[in-house]
């Protein structure tokens, strides 16, 4: 009943958001005395502020229209090369021809937020790459009918997707999906598949959870799968085109996050009250763009979320070489063909220092002229793949990587 009452409460809310939304218009009118005096400023901030708040954040978009290519300001289009009930994959294209760029699929993560999250990480390669993300689907909007998506599915969608952009690709998978990328990509080499990507980058990855664990992974251990299906998995509320399909609500996996930095994000939505009082209009812009992508977030499909929480972390089923998958054991060591980077982040709250260069140990196979390790001073888990530290020094050194071993 969670979901429904949160449906409810934000319903409720509705008529509230248009009183605040018309007040604002009031105050705002030409003329209007109240509007620069002390009481007008602090009204108009609350009412504004109550307004942005308590508004239902929807999927944003991309918004990539160009990038500089050479010093030229190139067109960019974004389309849809394979359409499927759980993902989209989309291509960022790029108005001239660039055949000698290296194709990269970057494999978002489906963990509440939505694949824009990344939007960052896709302007960075787009002057030089040509660029494919993982768009995956809010659980909510799938109808019950359309069946049901986990790990196992995750895992032949990466599988499928880089057989589809044919051989010489390179995969990049930002958070969560380091399994079943690294799963994916040693299933295929263990079956000689001529579509083994040349390179795998692996950014801030769950690899093996047993390594320095951090607040998140250690609040999986402590909470069987039990308590999980009973405690966050709710069905969709009537009115959602996914009615009475089991999820994880992102409401839910929002609150969590927020609650594990909760001073910074109160501190956060204080400066942004005050940058309106202030009419700092700049400051207020920055932190309300972060907030919108922050606050957008999708349901999981419950039996993803569940079994990710078992076999990843609770089990430690790949690292211990015990993940199946189809009947297919996965087997990190038959991975000969596609080189390896491991990037991580020295604050990372999310992934501890050492889970994502665990998959090194896995991959004995390699030889170590085709591994690399990063590990990025002062900087967190968002900062891995979003930022001017992201843009300025952890992207090169992955283009250099996926240059070196693109052919």
């Amino acid at each position: 009943m969670l979901y429904q009452y949160y449906a409810w409460q934000k319903a409720s809310l509705a008529p509230m958001r248009m009183f605040a939304s018309g007040a604002l218009q009031l105050l705002d009118l030409p003329g209007n005395p109240l509007r620069e005096t002390a009481l007008g400023r602090w009204t108009a901030a609350t009412l504004d502020h109550f307004e942005h708040n308590t508004q239902n954040f929807a999927k944003p978009a991309f918004g990539h229209t160009h990038t500089v290519i050479d010093g030229v300001e190139v067109p960019v289009v974004e389309d849809v090369v394979d359409r499927r009930t759980w993902c989209d994959l989309l291509h960022f294209r790029r108005a001239v021809p660039r055949p000698h760029d290296p194709r990269v699929l970057l494999v978002a993560p489906l963990s509440g937020h939505f694949a824009t999250l990344l939007r960052g990480t896709v302007a960075a390669y787009l002057p030089d790459h040509e660029v494919y993300i993982t768009d995956w689907a809010n659980a909510r909007d799938v109808p019950v009918g359309a069946g049901s998506f986990d790990l196992d599915d995750y895992i032949d969608h990466v599988i499928d997707y880089l057989r589809l952009l044919g051989p010489d690709v390179h995969v990049i998978a930002v958070c969560q999906p380091a399994v079943p990328v690294l799963a994916a990509v040693a299933l295929m080499n263990a079956a000689n598949d001529p579509a083994c990507p040349r390179s795998m980058t692996l950014i801030g990855g769950p690899i093996d959870t047993r390594e320095a664990p951090t607040e998140v992974n250690a609040f999986a251990k402590r909470h069987s799968l039990d308590w999980f299906r009973r405690n966050v998995i709710h069905s969709v509320p009537f009115g959602e085109a996914g009615f009475l399909r089991r999820v994880y609500p992102g409401f839910v996996q929002l609150a969590g996050f927020m609650a594990m930095n909760l001073d910074r994000h109160v501190e956060q939505h204080w400066k942004m009250f005050l940058h309106l009082v202030d009419g700092d209009g700049e400051s207020l812009a920055s932190k309300r763009e972060f907030y919108r992508e922050y606050k957008a977030v999708m349901d999981m499909p419950a039996e993803y979320y569940l079994q990710t929480i078992a076999a990843v972390f609770q089990d430690h089923l790949l690292p211990r070489g015990l993940l199946m998958s189809r009947e297919r054991l996965v087997e990190c060591a038959a991975i000969t063909r596609t080189a390896l980077l491991t990037i991580e982040g020295e604050k990372d709250d999310i992934s501890g220092i050492g889970q994502t260069r665990a998959a090194h140990a896995l991959c004995s196979g390699l030889p170590n002229a085709m591994k690399r390790h990063i590990e990025q001073p002062g900087v967190g888990h968002y900062g891995l793949f979003n930022g001017s530290r992201f843009r300025q020094e952890i992207a090169p050194r992955i283009k250099a990587f996926i240059a070196a071993h693109a052919a």
